[in-house]
């Protein structure tokens, strides 16, 4: 009877991690080719190719590693290095308050989910929420991570190939940012939010333009709670 039970439960495991690796592909596309410009970025700056690997396992946070490349390449201050992570992964805060997190029971695969909590895998739960188990959950979550390493990778191998430098590589992570605010967005309900985030950022660029990322984002967030709240507002009435 357990053997019958351990064999009919396989199955349904295996099914999970392939929708979970079939979850991440479309954002994978963009990912990877992200990772090998990320890798390509590592040698041109003069840093050795095993810092590409080392900071995707240490510090899986796509933006921030490309933004790592240059200060570590200028020798930025570790204050400054510091307070730059904080503010450009203070995001994921907010992430916490909707990701299926509580899918995942056990406490080191957990710990692994909450550490690879990255912008695409967000984007993805967001765009299909209520259907999430812990397999499929951190199959999507371990693709994502093997599509990074694996374009670094590919980025240093590239790199020492190429007879000279590559001009651009900057775009790249704006490319994909636009990519998954689009798949994001695919319903009428959800065009408020984009119309907010724009005009988010548009204010800070004003108001702030040294600062222009952090302020928006924090407008961003003070908008939204105000949508919310009008939003439950409105339903308490009709109620």
């Amino acid at each position: 009877m357990t053997e019958h039970v351990l064999t009919s439960a396989e199955p349904s495991r295996r099914t999970e991690v392939a929708a979970g690796v079939h979850a991440s592909l479309a954002a994978g596309l963009g990912m990877f080719p992200l990772g090998v410009a990320f890798g390509l970025m590592v040698v041109q700056a003069g840093l050795p190719w095993w810092v590409a690997p080392a900071l995707s396992i240490a510090g899986f946070a796509g933006s921030l590693e490309l933004l790592l490349v240059g200060m570590m390449a200028a020798a930025a201050p570790l204050a400054v290095i510091a307070l730059t992570t904080f503010l450009v992964n203070f995001r994921h805060v907010f992430y916490a308050f909707s990701f299926p997190l509580n899918v995942v029971r056990h406490p080191l695969a957990r710990a692994y989910s909450v550490y690879s909590l990255v912008d695409e895998a967000y984007a993805v739960t967001a765009a299909s929420p209520g259907r999430w188990t812990s397999w499929r959950l951190l199959s999507m979550q371990i693709a994502f991570h093997a599509y990074w390493v694996g374009g670094g990778l590919a980025g240093v191998l590239l790199a020492s190939l190429l007879p000279g430098s590559v001009e651009g590589l900057e775009f790249a992570l704006c490319a994909l940012f636009v990519t998954l605010t689009l798949d994001a967005c695919r319903t009428r309900a959800q065009v408020p939010s984009l119309l907010l985030a724009g005009a988010a950022f548009s204010a800070a660029s004003v108001l702030a333009p040294g600062s222009a990322l952090f302020v928006g984002l924090v407008l961003f967030v003070a908008a939204l709670a105000v949508r919310y709240a009008l939003t439950v507002g409105k339903r308490g009435s009709d109620a």
